[in-house]
């Protein structure tokens, strides 16, 4: 085959390569946004954090990316399922002392 029948093949190729790229880089952000979450709300350290992710994915069968998209959500509209609640709380405890919010204040 020549190289300028491969050569179509190989941009198909290299269009992947980046699309993967860029969703990798996108999950890497929301994931440090929720590891930056669990510092501040359970006084942990960023490998802690990253911890308490794995661990409430690994106990709730979600992948660790849907968890930590789960988290951002919640930080930005106060909306996490009451189980995903409970397993966050439950793992931020056996780091220390857990400073989840209550639900949010009534916006006057």
């Amino acid at each position: 085959m020549n190289e300028d029948a491969q050569e179509p093949d190989r941009i198909v190729e290299l269009r992947e390569e980046i699309d993967q790229l860029k969703e990798a880089v996108t999950s890497h952000a929301v994931v440090d946004q929720a590891i930056g979450m669990m510092v501040a709300l359970g006084r942990v350290t960023p490998d802690q954090g990253w911890t308490v992710l794995r661990e409430i994915s690994q106990h709730t069968n979600i992948k660790l990316r849907t968890i930590a998209e789960m988290i951002v959500v919640w930080g930005q509209n106060d909306d996490l399922p009451p189980d995903i609640r409970a397993v966050l709380e439950e793992t931020l405890d056996a780091y220390g002392p857990t400073q989840i919010p209550d639900d949010a204040p009534p916006t006057p």
